[in-house]
């Protein structure tokens, strides 16, 4: 499977955007009400937990921290949740998160997503995911409202 890549003009300081990852109430507002619960050491896990099929405590991802560079760089390995891994087969992939300068006040937020194991399920539907979510991103770090995907 081809690497995903995309990346985003941010009105924000890198700074900012990194809290969009890593503080609580910004996680929660851009990643569908979930936090992240890591100490964001690298080799230790992590998880994204929040509302889903499983109740509040849903485990939509897990993986495990591969680098993080406060404001620069966040890698990660990537495993779907139980609720959406039932048969319990390894399906993995890896995301890196650059941050860059470009002024004082315009930052680019990439992602590359690849590594994917054979056959993991979610390629297709991750490739329409990024945008969403990184528009979900912009939108919450420049005007205070995340995407709302409920009709």
């Amino acid at each position: 499977m081809e690497p995903i890549i995309y990346t985003i003009y941010i009105a924000a300081t890198p700074d900012r955007i990194w809290q969009a990852f890593i503080n609580d109430e910004d996680v929660r507002a851009v990643w569908w009400g979930c936090t992240l619960q890591t100490s964001l050491q690298p080799g230790e896990p992590y998880a994204y937990v929040g509302p889903g099929a499983d109740g509040d405590q849903t485990v939509h991802v897990t993986g495990e921290i591969l680098e993080a560079v406060p404001s620069e760089r966040l890698v990660m390995t990537e495993r779907p949740g139980p609720s959406y891994n039932p048969e319990g087969e390894e399906r993995t992939s890896r995301m890196t998160f650059t941050i860059a300068p470009v002024t004082s006040h315009i930052s680019t937020l990439t992602v590359v997503n690849d590594n994917w194991s054979d056959g993991h399920p979610g390629y297709e539907e991750t490739k329409s995911t990024w945008p969403l979510l990184f528009g979900s991103v912009k939108s919450y770090i420049e005007t205070g409202n995340a995407f709302s995907f409920e009709e």
